[in-house]
This record gives structure tokens, sequence and C-alpha cells, in this order.
């Protein structure tokens, strides 16, 4: 039985249904759990925080029965016991039956979670906070109703936000994304009724840090005339605040109209990162 944290978030018991290659550094993995009807989302970038086991577990290590006292207890468990705990974004959400998909980017050398990923096999079992509450605080593309252009850019690790943000803009809405990704083959097709011009970078090596190929692009794009625009951008943290730089400081974007998230940051674990935070 699953254990409530706080509203507007949640435990979820969940198996693994199946697994779904997307390309050389993708995988989609389909989750479902008999209390997925409680799950509830109305975002395009819904975060998530998703606990796996360890090689040999059959299921995570997070100590529900401690209530709202689980994070200390989690944090004071043995580090090859302790839950392995990653920030993923939702990427479907689906009904009769409750399921929900959620894309891993495979990388070389393996983290914990892309190994897992890689290996995943139905019954696999994980556990994941998530939203019990549709409209929650971790639900970041929020465009205000004066937006006449959506700007995009993400790398790998917000291709599946931005495939989800893209089918849901509505006719008639101005979009103009980049998205970077580390194999030609992870190129996908993106479903969206909107006006949207989607450029897709291939990386070529090792990027520098805190330097996205997509800048020296964007510089260069003649954006469509806009009154209101927003933009959005996610992935890595130095190039998410390159970019932000950009937009504010070079195009004169409102700040207020910028949304940016670092979803990790090179050469750090999620691990360190909590740890600086």
């Amino acid at each position: 039985m699953t254990t409530a944290v706080a509203a507007p978030f949640r435990f979820f018991s969940l198996q693994v249904v199946r697994t779904r290659r997307l390309g050389p550094s993708l995988v989609r993995v389909t989750f479902a759990g008999t209390d997925l009807h409680a799950f509830h989302s109305d975002g395009c970038d819904q975060s998530l925080s998703l606990f796996l086991p360890h090689p040999g577990q059959s299921e995570p290590q997070v100590p529900l029965e401690l209530g709202d006292g689980w994070w200390q207890g989690w944090r004071e468990l043995p580090d090859d016991v302790r839950a392995v705990m990653r920030s993923y974004t939702l990427r479907a959400l689906r009904r009769n039956p409750d399921e929900i998909d959620i894309d891993f980017v495979l990388h070389t050398p393996a983290g914990p979670a892309s190994a897992w990923a890689a290996r995943a096999t139905a019954g696999g079992r994980v556990l994941l906070l998530g939203p019990a509450i549709a409209d929650n605080r971790a639900i970041r593309f929020r465009p205000p109703q004066d937006t006449d252009l959506v700007v995009i850019w993400g790398d790998d690790t917000a291709v599946p936000a931005v495939s989800a943000i893209l089918e849901t803009l509505p006719a008639g809405t101005r979009a103009r994304v980049w998205l970077e990704v580390h194999d030609a083959g992870d190129i996908q097709d993106l479903v969206t009724e909107a006006d949207a011009e989607i450029t897709w970078l291939v990386q070529e090596g090792t990027r520098p840090e805190g330097s996205p190929m997509a800048l020296d692009t964007i510089r260069a794009a003649q954006l469509p005339a806009a009154a209101h625009p927003y933009v959005w951008i996610a992935g890595e943290s130095g190039c998410v605040k390159a970019l932000r730089r950009h937009f504010v400081g070079e195009r004169g974007v409102d700040r207020r109209r910028v949304t940016f998230v670092g979803y990790w940051r090179q050469g750090l674990s999620e691990e360190q990162l909590r740890e600086q935070a």
C-alpha cells in the first residue's frame, strides 16, 4: 500500500509494463500501478521524482513507513541500499488503462538511472513521487495569455517535455524550437497543430561546458516579429544560463516571460547537485 506524503504530491508504487527504444540514446519506459488513478497533471513539463532499485534489489528502498520523515530516513540509508533518486519529466499520461511514459537518455558511461533503463523489463518495480493535484508547482511551462510567439530550446533531456508542449499548442500558435541530441537517430517526428518551425542539432563530440550548440544558431536566427514572446529553455544548467542571457540581454525579452530550468549540470551527478543545494 502506498503512503501519502503531502498534497499536492504523493508516492505511487509502479511496475514496468513495456519498454521501447526511440533511438540510439533514448528509451521509453511505460509504467502502470493500481493507484495511478490518483495521479493528476495538467502540465506539459510535469516534473517527477523517480526512485529506482540498485542491481540485485527487487524494489527501491524508501522508508515510506516514516510518513513525512521519509526524506531524512532515506538520506540516512547506506549508499548501496538507498534507492537511486532521479528527476524526470512526464512524457505522457493515459487512462483506461492508467499508464505513464517516461523517456530516459542512455549515457556512456552509464549512470545508475541510465543503466537501470537500459536493462528494464516488464514487472520491474519503482516508486514515483508525483502530482495528486493537476495544477501544481512542478509545472513550469506557463505562457501568459497574450503570448504571440513561443520560443523553445532543449537538449535531449528536455525532448520529452518539448514533445508534450508541442502536442498541446493550439493551431495558429507560432513557435520556433531548437533541440539538441547526441545522435541523428534520436531525431523524432514531433506532432503539433501549431505553426512550429523545429530545428534539430546533433552534438558532435564533447560540448564545451555551458556552450549550447544552438547559441550561435539562435543568435543568427531572424525570429518572427512579436510583441509578447514567451521563452522556455531547459537542459544542462550552463547552457540554460547562456541562452537566458541571450534572450534577456541581447534580444530584450522581458525576464518575467523567460522560463529556464536546469535539468542537470555537466560534470556533476544529481547527488552532488542536491548536496550543493
